[in-house]
Formats: C-alpha cells, sequence, structure tokens
C-alpha cells in the first residue's frame, strides 16, 4: 500500500477569523513540520502571513466572506452553491494521486458552501471531514433560536423548523439558510455521504448523531491548543478580574455575564467587541470593554484572572479558550450545557453551573480566597488533559487518514 504523503486541507478562510481557521492553521503549520506536503484551499482571503511563510501550499481565491460581500446577490448565491470554488478545488486534486493524497474537510458555511459535497465524497480521494459547529444539520449552525435566545430542539427543516424564524439577522437570512441546507442535504450530499467524520466533543456528538449516517466512522479528534506546560501557575486568588474573552454576541452570554457581576459586586473584564457593547455598558457600568486585542495581551490578562467566564448560551463545540485558561491555571465559570463543561469539574477546577439565572451566585462562589487557591492549583495540574497539543493533534489527524486510506484501499 502507498504512503500518505500529501493532505489537501479545505475550508472557508486563509485568514485567521475564528476557532476553526486557528485549528486549521495550527494543523497545516504542523503537518508541514511534521514532513508532508500540505496544500491549503480556501476561497476567502487575504493569505495569513504566517500561513504563507510556514511551508504550507496556500490556494486562496480572494472572495469575500459570504457576510462581508457587498454584492448581496452574488453572496446569497455563493452561499447556496460555489461553483467557482468547486471548480477550483477540483483543479487543486486532479495533478494529485488519491493513492497518496487525502482530503481533510474543516468548514464549509462562509465560503465553501454545499459545492463542496460532491468534491470531498466525490473525486476519487479518501477525505474526512471535522464537524467544528452544528451545520451539518441545522441551517443555523447552533441548534440555537437567536430570537428566544435559548437552544432549540426543532427537527432541522422540519415544520417547526421552517416555521420558526430563528435567525440573529431577519426571516429572510433564515430562508436563504434553509435553502442553503437544502442544497447540502440534497445535491451536496452532505452528510448523507460521508464514511469519515470527526467530532471535538462529547457535547458535540450528542447533539448530531441523530443527522449523522449509520455507516460513518466517527473520530475523536480534539483541538489543538498551545498550552505552555512549562509556563508558571497563574496565582488566581491573588487577582480581582472576571474575565470574558469573546464576540459581544447575545449567544455568547456577553450580557448575562455583564448583569450578573453587576449583583455580585465582582470586577468583570470584556476583552473583544460586538453588537452588545451599549447593552452590557448599560446594564454593568463600572464593567471594563477592552476590545479585541493581541495575543500578548489577552495572556497579559489571564495572569490578572481570578476566574475566565465562559456564559455561552448554546451548545458550543469546544471552546479554546477554557483550554487555555485552565492551562495557565485560571478557574473557569462555565454553563452545563456548552462543551466547556467537560473540562470542568464543579467545585474542583471551576464552577458549572445549571441555568442562567445561577451565574451570579457562581461568582459569588469565588470570593473566598482558600477556594480559589485549591481550583487554581487543581486546573493548572489537569493542564496536559484539556486540550490535545498541536503534536498530538496532528499525529492523531495523520493516523485517522491513513485508516481512511486503507479502509478506501
Amino acid at each position: 500500500m502507498a504512503q500518505l504523503d500529501t493532505i489537501v486541507i479545505a475550508t472557508d478562510s486563509a485568514r485567521l477569523n475564528g476557532g476553526t481557521a486557528k485549528v486549521a492553521f495550527i494543523e497545516a503549520k504542523g503537518l508541514v513540520a511534521m514532513g508532508y506536503r500540505v496544500i491549503f484551499f480556501a476561497p476567502t482571503g487575504p493569505v495569513d502571513p504566517d500561513l504563507a511563510a510556514s511551508g504550507v501550499e496556500v490556494i486562496c481565491l480572494n472572495e469575500p466572506d459570504v457576510l462581508d460581500d457587498p454584492n448581496r446577490l452574488r453572496a446569497m448565491r455563493r452561499g447556496i452553491w460555489n461553483v467557482g470554488a468547486a471548480r477550483a478545488l477540483r483543479a487543486t486534486l486532479a495533478p494529485l494521486d488519491p493513492v497518496r493524497t487525502a482530503i481533510h474537510a474543516h468548514s464549509f458555511s462562509r465560503a465553501l458552501s454545499p459545492a463542496l459535497g460532491p468534491v470531498l465524497t466525490g473525486a476519487g480521494f479518501p477525505s474526512l471531514f471535522t464537524m467544528h459547529e452544528y451545520f451539518l444539520a441545522c441551517p443555523n449552525g447552533g441548534f440555537y433560536d437567536y430570537r428566544k435566545e435559548e437552544i432549540c430542539t426543532r427537527r432541522p427543516l422540519g415544520p417547526r423548523c421552517m416555521s420558526t424564524n430563528c435567525d440573529a439577522r431577519s426571516g429572510l437570512q433564515k430562508g436563504w439558510r434553509v435553502a442553503r441546507q437544502v442544497a447540502l442535504w440534497g445535491p451536496g450530499g452532505l452528510p448523507r455521504k460521508l464514511r469519515h467524520i470527526a467530532y471535538i466533543s462529547e457535547t458535540q456528538l450528542a447533539a448530531m448523531r441523530p443527522y449523522l449516517p449509520a455507516g460513518a466512522q466517527l473520530h475523536h479528534i480534539l483541538n489543538p491548543v498551545e498550552i505552555d506546560l512549562n509556563a508558571p501557575r497563574v496565582a488566581a486568588e491573588n487577582n480581582d478580574v472576571f474575565l470574558f474573552i469573546g464576540r459581544l454576541m447575545p449567544e455568547k452570554g456577553a450580557l448575562d455575564f455583564a448583569r450578573a457581576a453587576k449583583v455580585a459586586g465582582v470586577r468583570a473584564v470584556f476583552l473583544g467587541s460586538g453588537p452588545q457593547e451599549a447593552e452590557i455598558r448599560a446594564a454593568n457600568p463600572e464593567a471594563e470593554l477592552a476590545g479585541w486585542v493581541s495575543p500578548a495581551e489577552v495572556a497579559q490578562w489571564l495572569a490578572r484572572a481570578r476566574a475566565l467566564v465562559f456564559p455561552s448560551l448554546w451548545y458550543e463545540g469546544y471552546p479554546l479558550v477554557t483550554c487555555e485558561a485552565l492551562g495557565v491555571g485560571v478557574p473557569c465559570i462555565v454553563g452545563k450545557w456548552s462543551a466547556a463543561h467537560e473540562m470542568v469539574e464543579d467545585g474542583v477546577n471551576g464552577i458549572v453551573y445549571d441555568r442562567r439565572e445561577a451565574l451570579a451566585g457562581a461568582l459569588g462562589r469565588l470570593r473566598d480566597t482558600a477556594t480559589v487557591a485549591a481550583m487554581s492549583r487543581a486546573a493548572y495540574a489537569r493542564r496536559v488533559h484539556y486540550a490535545a497539543s498541536p503534536e498530538t493533534h496532528c499525529a492523531h489527524v495523520i493516523e485517522v487518514l491513513e485508516e481512511v486510506i486503507s479502509i478506501r484501499g
């Protein structure tokens, strides 16, 4: 049997614009370091300079993100079926040896579109699809009703789903998402034609399992997190900052945190920006909104944190920020519905609360210095278990891709 030597990573963006892109970048650079030829294919640019300089072969179409494209009709059309991206991906694959090459797809919802499906499953190459969210099943990708601000249990594309405007923007946007989902399940052939699917948490798998093909092989691949295992523990017990890191969007629970911090009388700091900034300032005038900051500044804020607060209201797949905080000994306060709770043992290395109204009480539990010190030490002691190192992640990806090739052969 020929040996795998080339991996084509297909994803929406060649710029660092979120957690999925970060995982794809770390993986691409790590696989190159292991000696593999890596071709990184993405419709949306511009290309990240570090990715371009890493030895990864980047093929970027420099299309605008569907959310940023000023030509809305073009954006809607490309979002449902991006003919150009599918054609370019086929052209990228054409000169490659299918016996020595595998495709690893990470996302399609922002640029690749459901047109990825026939290429991924019908171009003759072994392939793996990693779920970073829930777009294979749910039109809005989150099993979340943005209007009611609650987790959605309606069956995707069922009568109740089709008759409910759950979209964060408008009913027209929901209609567009439904059209994309029809294209995905129909001519896109996803997920029904997938034979190998990776998931990133048990929380994600539980939500998605009813919608995955019975014959697909499921692989649990942890996201890579760059944690310096030699970094000293953050003495959280000496700090007073309760830290939020992320977009200031309704589904992220930032406003819940602002209100709860006001009730609990704790110092709230927000790293990020978004449409809820004004509401957060009104709900908690003492809160500090620092906006987006550099990775080095994030590390500086974590060093000043008593706890990281992760109040997200939906089924977050596996939030990297909680891994990073716990890895340096910062206790985390998380809701039991997101995958963040898989990293936190209540009362040991953080707090898991069971309903939104309980967040203020959870913050209050960390007033006691001895409690915070014990949680910080416990979090730090477990730092190797929260996620995979980049090296471990890449080794696991190769293990799965070699299995995919061997089964195909």
